[in-house]
């Protein structure tokens, strides 16, 4: 399996970690990543105030994975919905897709619509696939629980996604529970969580954070996993002490990490330090297991 690698904005530039544990996972599952220098931004802070815009941000990238021959592999819900719904409002209406190839012709490119993306976790559960995700585990987990957190924009508009069930979804804790880790179940599972507030109304923002992470401590989970990098932003800054008083007291990891750490890939490939929390918790959780 071969994939143009689209990055993002955030990622690159402030959880690195998913990075570094994602190429760390998927090498050790032969999976073939390919660079595309040229990527940018996948258009989603245009979205929903310059249409044009946003599409032509969406479809260059598309039209240079489609140029390589490869579908594209994102790790961003957002830059995941960003880019399948730009294909889908390309493929439906011909109007759109004529205009953006006016502009792509410039630069000697052309988007025919023939890629597709994927998210990560799709492609670890429907391509990779549960069986050899599970074999890959060296160490499996045995007393850990978790509380998985889907996000929002993979999930909706269902119709364009494809990605899982936007009411009841199972793949994350499916994957979870490959690690030999327990899902939990908590009613806040599918709450946002609040990093689309974030710069707007901040303390609204924390609050919805804090209060989702207090409900999966609650629910009996000892850590968070999430599959998108804002997410990740957002509870692991709930991490950060306030005037000596910590904010939330359940760590955030990204699956990537969890999953990496199952397969015996050492931490400091995963990027765990980089993550707000301490994770010697779970170091204590490998060592006894």
């Amino acid at each position: 399996m071969k994939y143009a690698l689209f990055l993002g904005c955030n990622i690159p530039a402030r959880v690195h970690q998913y990075e570094l544990s994602a190429r760390a996972v998927l090498t050790a599952l032969n999976v073939e990543l390919t660079d595309i220098r040229a990527f940018g931004c996948c258009g989603y802070p245009m979205r929903n105030s310059d249409l044009e815009t946003y599409l032509l941000f969406s479809a260059k990238s598309l039209a240079l994975a489609e140029r390589e021959g490869l579908d594209v592999l994102t790790l961003c819900q957002c830059c995941f919905g960003s880019l399948k719904m730009a294909a889908h409002l390309l493929a439906t209406n011909a109007a759109l897709k004529e205009g953006v190839n006016e502009f792509l012709d410039k630069k000697n490119l052309h988007y025919g619509g023939t890629g597709k993306v994927t998210h990560l976790l799709s492609l670890l559960h429907n391509d990779v696939g549960e069986a050899v995700i599970k074999k890959s585990i060296k160490t499996p987990f045995k007393d850990l629980k978790i509380a998985a957190h889907y996000g929002c924009h993979a999930l909706r508009p269902s119709n364009v996604m494809q990605f899982d069930d936007p009411v009841a979804p199972k793949m994350l804790d499916t994957l979870v529970s490959l690690t030999g880790a327990k899902s939990v179940d908590w009613p806040q599972k599918l709450e946002c969580c609040g990093a689309p507030l974030m710069g707007v109304n901040d303390d609204l923002s924390m609050r919805l954070a804090v209060k989702k992470l207090a409900g999966a401590k609650a629910s009996g989970a000892d850590f968070l996993s999430v599959s998108c990098p804002w997410c990740q932003i957002r509870f692991d800054d709930a991490q950060v002490e306030d005037d000596g008083v910590v904010k939330a007291g359940l760590p955030s990891i990204l699956y990537t990490q969890l999953l990496g750490l199952g397969m015996g890939i050492p931490g400091e490939k995963l990027g765990l330090s980089r993550n707000n929390k301490d994770f010697s918790g779970i170091n204590t959780l490998i060592a006894n297991r």
